[in-house]
């Protein structure tokens, strides 16, 4: 059972024990990523999160490495478009050292001038991988050609010239405006009782609350726009994108079993007639992304050249098929048994409890049983399925498409 805190301060602590186990994770989420950002500051969240790994007032970045190394743990972060995360894994006997080294982290990191330069160039070449790595390019693409100007089309990373412009000024000038306490989640769970919690929230007492209020935000206007980059490639990558549900949408889990079916299993209808019947591609896929006021469906494949056409017709064609007829009473039944047999074997770690937990209360503010979650999915019914696919695919779609001739489908010219 989710247990939830508030302290003085606004901060928000949700806490699940768990005494069968002897590791503990802790994350600190702050309401904030790619998406709240100005378009002079792209990429600042990202960065943000790679300068708290080098050097406090306390310790190096060395030391910071050699703390969770020392006690056999490790540490981590990520960036979204909706939120940033740092978290750490160690044994219970350590879990007092973990926090306050990501207490020391988040409260004193310096961002000294020549760390910060020498961390640039280690974004650049993140920046640089991700350039030469089209099957990942492509899904940034894609967010460009869906979003237009909105900050969701902004990439996470940033880019080479947002990033060469960065001070520690602009640093700490964004950590005051989003890293204050109502906007900060301390997610744990592990073998601890309430007295660790008690003393994460000391730890985090100097937190100060907002001083300002931020601006709320603009919702997105989906755009059915086709980009298309021409680059020395192998093969063609292809994703189309249909605009999708927000996170907090009631038709949600109707969405995530049509998803499934669609192209979100090995037993999907795109993964067995594109790759298993056909052999068009080795890397077929669909998926969701929520957000706070709006998601997208995106839809994967990566081929040769040659075969793109008949890929494209295959996948518009069961898109078509679903739209038009709904699923199969087998494919929701095992659409069903895979989604809650998925979700229990997720949450067998401390680690992914703590980020479900997290999500849910910066996200949502709501922590819902598995009990709960597994009668909302056994409830989707075969009429709601088909309700979804009419407002998902009933709209036209983006399409990105990464490839050596930077032509589109013969289809779509």
């Amino acid at each position: 059972m989710v247990k939830r805190f508030v302290s003085n301060n606004g901060l928000r602590v949700v806490f699940e024990p768990n005494n069968t186990v002897r590791s503990v994770s802790v994350g600190i989420w702050i309401g904030t990523g790619s998406r709240f950002e100005k378009k002079k500051e792209n990429g600042l969240s990202h960065f943000i999160e790679h300068m708290f790994f080098k050097g406090t007032k306390d310790r190096t970045a060395q030391e910071i490495a050699e703390s969770f190394d020392s006690i056999g743990g490790h540490v981590n972060a990520l960036t979204s478009k909706e939120y940033t995360c740092y978290y750490a894994k160690v044994l219970d006997t350590h879990a007092k050292y973990a926090a306050d080294v990501l207490a020391d982290m988040y409260f004193n990191s310096t961002f000294e001038k020549k760390e910060l330069e020498k961390e640039k160039g280690v974004v650049l070449e993140e920046i640089k991988m991700y350039e030469d790595t089209p099957d990942d390019l492509v899904h940034d693409l894609l967010s460009k050609a869906s979003y237009g100007e909105h900050p969701l089309a902004y990439p996470i990373l940033g880019t080479e010239q947002t990033l060469s412009t960065f001070s520690p000024e602009d640093l700490f000038s964004f950590m005051e405006e989003y890293y204050h306490a109502e906007n900060v989640v301390i997610s744990i769970c592990g073998n601890v009782d309430e007295t660790y919690v008690e003393y994460v929230q000391d730890l985090f007492s100097s937190l100060e609350r907002s001083k300002s209020v931020s601006d709320k935000l603009e919702k997105p206007v989906f755009i059915p726009e086709k980009m298309v980059r021409k680059k020395d490639v192998e093969q063609a990558h292809l994703c189309l994108g249909y605009d999708g549900f927000s996170v907090d949408d009631d038709r949600i889990y109707s969405l995530i079993l049509l998803n499934n079916a669609l192209g979100g299993s090995m037993s999907s209808r795109l993964f067995q007639e594109i790759r298993e019947n056909r052999g068009l591609a080795y890397s077929v896929f669909s998926y969701h992304s929520s957000f706070k006021d709006s998601g997208m469906v995106t839809i994967y494949s990566g081929s040769a050249e040659e075969q793109l056409d008949e890929v494209y017709n295959v996948i518009s064609n069961t898109i078509s098929e679903v739209r038009d007829n709904g699923l199969t009473d087998k494919e929701l039944r095992n659409g069903k048994e895979q989604l809650k047999g998925g979700l229990m074997l997720a949450l067998e770690s401390t680690n992914s409890r703590m980020s479900r937990n997290g999500k849910n209360e910066l996200l949502l503010g709501e922590h819902r049983t598995l009990d709960e979650i597994t009668k909302s999915i056994d409830a989707v019914s075969m009429e709601e399925i088909k309700q979804t696919s009419k407002v998902i695919f009933d709209k036209d779609f983006s399409l990105t498409l990464i490839s050596s001739d930077g032509q589109l489908p013969k289809s779509l010219q």
